[in-house]
């Protein structure tokens, strides 16, 4: 009957709730291992087979002992491999992957123009500095030297190097023969006193012999 059955239902489900184990809250344990551990509450481990005594751990010290026994552990931190990343990478530098299909941006956003520019114009000012300190040039050359550079009149440092070898042979020229010019100004100067002496003396003679007549 159905009085029977219900009575019959009754005590299944008693059954069922006797043979039932009660599941402890480690919450609290969970959170002072963490505090203890210096980790997140998910790097947390603890042996399900000692709940009980890991229930009993009310403070960080008996936490501590416990984690000391292995009866909680710290979880390994998860691994973010880079090596795949390091591979393609060493690809890159020789080359691969770079093509015209793997490029986003256009030339002038990968590399920009303007970078190009100063690393070009610093080396070549540092060449200048470098060559003036050393008083291989001196500041007439660097200025217009340097004044060039900003016009874009040097592409590398080859060529600023040719620049600067081609003036100081000029200047060195001009300087030769303007000591040329000085010295036949002076061989000319000295030959006209000579022979302004020589009249001089010629003249005085003249008068002397002049005199005794």
């Amino acid at each position: 009957t159905d009085a029977t059955i219900a009575r019959t239902h009754r005590v299944v489900v008693k059954k069922n709730t006797a043979n039932r184990v009660k599941m402890v809250s480690l919450k609290l344990q969970k959170r002072l291992a963490a505090s203890v551990l210096k980790c997140g509450e998910r790097k947390v481990w603890l042996d399900p087979n000692e709940i009980n005594e890991i229930s009993l751990a009310n403070s960080r010290r008996n936490v501590a002992r416990l984690y000391r026994d292995g009866f909680i552990v710290k979880k390994p931190s998860v691994v973010h491999s880079r090596a795949r990343v390091a591979l393609r990478n060493e690809a890159k530098r020789k080359g691969r992957h770079t093509g015209t299909g793997k490029r986003r941006g256009t030339a002038n956003a990968r590399l920009p123009e303007k970078v190009l520019w100063m690393r070009r114009i610093r080396v070549l000012r540092r060449l200048l500095k470098k060559m003036r300190d050393a008083k291989k040039i001196d500041k007439h050359i660097y200025h217009s030297l340097y004044m060039l550079a900003k016009g874009n009149q040097f592409k590398n440092k080859r060529v600023l190097l040719e620049t600067i070898h081609e003036m100081k042979a000029v200047h060195a020229k001009e300087k030769a023969l303007a000591e040329q010019a000085e010295a036949r100004k002076g061989r000319a100067k000295a030959r006209l006193d000579r022979k302004a002496a020589r009249e001089a003396k010629k003249a005085a003679s003249s008068a002397a012999e002049g005199d005794d007549n």
